[in-house]
């Protein structure tokens, strides 16, 4: 996995490298994210809802390709209901989706492209009836965690556009001493609004 993305991260360099300049966009968005934890143990699980927001460029290939790499703050986790206590588990990421686009019609694309996700901070908050509590869980939760984003888009020539991902994981999040018997994954729905300058 750590050779794809390599080989991800050295074919985008080529590509800034031989697009022309002046077509480059750069933009930023913003929006919010339907996370879960998919896998071993999670039965029960619910998705939480968090946001993402970042920076972009977009740099066209073709007239109907194009290759954009994308800077992410990502809040994602999930909640556990057991009994009277809920309990969220809150994993926030710098995600770095490295997106191939296709414009099958006039502003409208499809997208898909791996993804590499560093940890930046996870937490878990125990609420219910006299119990309130806030514990870091970083040293339960993998510090790089590796996706591949599946989408579509639709920009407007004003610079305004909409996007929907879908974000599968494909790396083993669990760190714990049963992390070879555990395996759990993220999956996030994005959906966001931005605007390329």
């Amino acid at each position: 996995m750590k050779k794809l993305m390599l080989f991800a991260v050295l074919a985008s360099l080529s590509l800034v490298a031989t697009a022309q300049e002046e077509s480059i966009r750069f933009g930023a968005k913003a929006g919010v994210n339907f996370a879960n934890i998919s896998g071993d143990g999670t039965d029960g699980v619910d998705g939480r809802t968090g946001f993402h927001i970042g920076a972009l460029v977009e740099i066209p290939i073709s007239e109907k390709f194009a290759f954009q790499p994308e800077l992410l703050y990502s809040s994602q986790g999930a909640k556990l209901d057991i009994g009277n206590l809920e309990t969220t588990t809150k994993i926030n990421y710098i995600n770095i989706p490295l997106m191939a686009k296709y414009y099958v019609a006039q502003g409208f694309s499809l997208q898909a492209g791996p993804q590499i996700g560093f940890l930046t901070s996870a937490k878990a908050k125990v609420e219910g009836p006299g119990v309130d509590e806030d514990n870091d869980i970083d040293d339960a939760i993998k510090g790089i965690d590796f996706g591949l984003n599946f989408g579509l888009g639709y920009q407007l020539d004003m610079g305004l556009f909409f996007d929907g991902r879908y974000n599968l994981g494909l790396s083993n999040i669990n760190d714990t001493e049963s992390s070879d018997d555990v395996k759990q994954k993220n999956s996030v729905i994005q959906l966001s609004v931005g605007y390329k300058f």
